[in-house]
């Protein structure tokens, strides 16, 4: 059972919160998702504070040192996700990521970094069989 850290927009915009969230269970029936919490609805994006910040950013840094596979949804830019994918792969961590090509165009910084693995899909049907890859290697 492989630690993924699931990675996706939250202050960044929650429009695909419920992509998120199928995305999440799918992974879940087989291996343990660490930020199951990206998928929540209920997601409280407003609470902030420095030591909450502080609080957050810990966790997922600790997250990403423990995880053994990073996979982020990318159709809606964050700060956030961007740099939680330069912090996996300064750990060595290897870091999937997928993104809706008719809504988006992915930055050159992530397209340009041959460490990254891309997978850009037109349906969420297209995003399964990947992760199945993914997850089984």
């Amino acid at each position: 059972m492989k630690k993924v850290y699931f990675a996706g927009s939250i202050r960044g915009g929650r429009t695909d919160a419920e992509l998120y969230k199928r995305v999440i269970s799918y992974i879940q029936r087989t291996d343990r998702v660490l930020t199951k919490h990206v998928g929540s609805p209920e997601l409280n994006v407003l609470e902030q504070g420095k030591d909450r910040d502080k609080a957050i950013y810990e966790q997922d840094t600790g997250w990403l040192r423990e995880c053994d596979v990073v996979i982020a949804e990318c159709t809606s830019p964050s700060l956030g996700v961007g740099y939680e994918l330069a912090y996996a792969e300064a750990h060595g961590k290897p870091v999937h990521i997928f993104y809706d090509r008719t809504k988006t165009q992915l930055s050159a910084m992530l397209t340009g970094d041959a460490y990254f693995r891309i997978h850009p899909y037109e349906a969420e049907e297209d995003i399964y069989p990947e992760l199945d890859v993914i997850l089984r290697t």
